[in-house]
């Protein structure tokens, strides 16, 4: 058998074989246990989601973007239509330069593969065509649709997304669920029923997309494989001891990044809030179930209420933060409740909504509820007031939002704040954004609501406690603090 025929005849069963016959040139350094991994994920055909999180410079991109979509068609899994898209088109069209330049400067493939030809498609990227193999290989980006699009016969069988957030993207709910969106909503539908899609990314943010795709298939809701390879194990061992085989070889890389922010990100994979942020997600505490009102512990319902009063688009959303307080002053849990309001709602419904809730929170007799007590809101507490509902004026001294929640911050991180397990995602998301989250209506319900449980469980007679600074309360153990302010 000839040496052309028996190379075909193995590169075709293994992704890894292939790529060491043909990528030789990439293989510096002995091949680490987690490439092997990548390779196996990739020649899984029942593997239809993939995600990967890899350290920079692990080699995940030149695996993924350049090796696997030519071994997709040459191999056998037979793939006629790869999409491979990127945060831009730029990006997007690097990775075909990247594949045509192996085409052009590698003997082996122009004689396996070859000729290849370019062509522009419907939607403004270039591709490569593989006549040999009628297949092409096409790129996009988050800018573009691919809604629809077709090679020949042929739908999109291979789709790999790599790197289509950045951190300036991630900041903002909003730029999150676009990419995020785009992906579900236009990518995935593209695709067909066999299908597969290999997602990379980093860590940037705890709900950008990469973390998002995790999350769903740890939940169950998304059938998939998702792995994470960061350059040290958790206990500091190196995962390509090829090429940082001692700790020397890690300090160097470290060394040489400069940034401790970005190696934490970029190596160990771990996400790295903003160096101002207030509220750090692994401070946020969970329960599972409420504790019984029917016990000695339980002191109250109370809600705060952010008023915007206005439905129209470019309005603020009125939200209503309500808790549960169990236990006394350093004892005390404060149990935020499911589901807050965050809607845009006018006077009337604003209205209607605070007395509903206030209803039915106090099971037929009506609950506290804390209004800022600023201009036009002081109408909505007297007309609650001679309704018959405990609605109060909050007077915040002219405190800014940040000091407000700052706060709040150490009944966060101490877990006397819990927040439940589910129904609560947006406000713990304008908390651990504040400052780069476009809204925050309901951290300002939130801190209003905080205030006033503060104030009922430290107060004592005759004594006013003024938030006219980010003090951090320590406890009742310390009230002289307190009262000297």
């Amino acid at each position: 058998m000839a040496v052309h025929a028996i190379r075909a005849a193995i590169v075709k069963r293994s992704h890894l074989w292939f790529f060491s016959f043909y990528f030789g040139h990439y293989m510096i350094y002995e091949t680490a246990p987690f490439q092997l991994e990548m390779f196996r994920l990739t020649e899984d055909e029942t593997a239809k989601m993939v995600v990967i999180v890899a350290f920079r410079g692990s080699a995940k991109s030149t695996i993924m973007t350049t090796s696997y979509p030519l071994w997709a068609i040459l191999g056998k899994q037979q793939k006629k239509f790869v999409v491979i898209l990127g945060q831009t088109q730029q990006k997007a069209q690097q990775y075909l330069l990247n594949i045509k330049r192996e085409l052009e400067s590698n003997e082996l493939l122009k004689k396996d593969l070859g000729p290849f030809q370019e062509e522009r498609n419907q939607w403004g990227a270039q591709a490569l065509v593989i006549p040999k193999f009628n297949a092409k290989i096409a790129t996009g980006s988050v800018e573009q649709s691919i809604r629809g699009i077709r090679h020949g016969p042929h739908r999109p069988d291979l789709i790999i997304v790599d790197d289509i957030e950045d951190l300036t993207s991630v900041k903002t709910r909003e730029g999150r669920e676009a990419a995020y969106t785009w992906l579900t909503g236009d990518i995935i539908p593209a695709g067909d029923r066999n299908t597969k899609f290999i997602v990379v990314g980093n860590l940037l943010h705890e709900d950008c997309v990469v973390r998002h795709l995790q999350r769903n298939i740890e939940d169950g809701k998304t059938t998939g494989i998702s792995k994470e390879f960061p350059l040290l194990d958790e206990t500091g061992k190196s995962l390509w001891p090829g090429k940082f085989p001692t700790e020397a070889e890690v300090e160097q890389e470290r060394n040489k990044v400069m940034d401790e922010r970005a190696w934490q990100r970029e190596y160990l994979l771990r996400i790295i809030p903003e160096e101002d942020q207030v509220v750090h997600p692994d401070w946020i505490h969970y329960y599972d179930e409420l504790p019984s009102k029917n016990n000695d512990e339980y002191q109250y319902t109370y809600t705060g209420v952010d008023l915007a009063i206005s439905d129209k688009d470019t309005a603020d959303y009125t939200a209503m933060v309500s808790a549960q307080v169990h236990g006394y002053e350093d004892n005390m849990k404060i149990y935020i409740l499911p589901n807050p309001v965050n809607e845009r709602l006018d006077f009337p419904q604003t209205r209607e909504r605070i007395k509903d809730l206030s209803k039915t929170l106090g099971g037929g007799t009506a609950s506290p509820i804390f209004i800022e007590d600023v201009g036009y809101q002081a109408a909505l507490i007297q007309e609650l007031e001679r309704e018959g509902y405990p609605a109060e004026g909050v007077k915040l001294h002219g405190q800014d939002k940040r000091a407000r929640l700052v706060i709040t911050t150490h009944l966060i991180k101490n877990g006397q704040i819990l927040f439940p397990r589910q129904g609560a995602e947006l406000l713990i998301q304008q908390l651990t954004g504040f400052g780069v989250e476009r809204h925050n209506d309901l951290v300002d319900a939130f801190t209003i609501l905080i205030r006033k449980v503060i104030d009922n469980n430290y107060a004592r007679p005759g004594i006013e406690v003024i938030f006219s600074e980010p003090r951090r309360y320590r406890g009742l153990s310390d009230w002289n603090d307190y009262g000297n302010w």
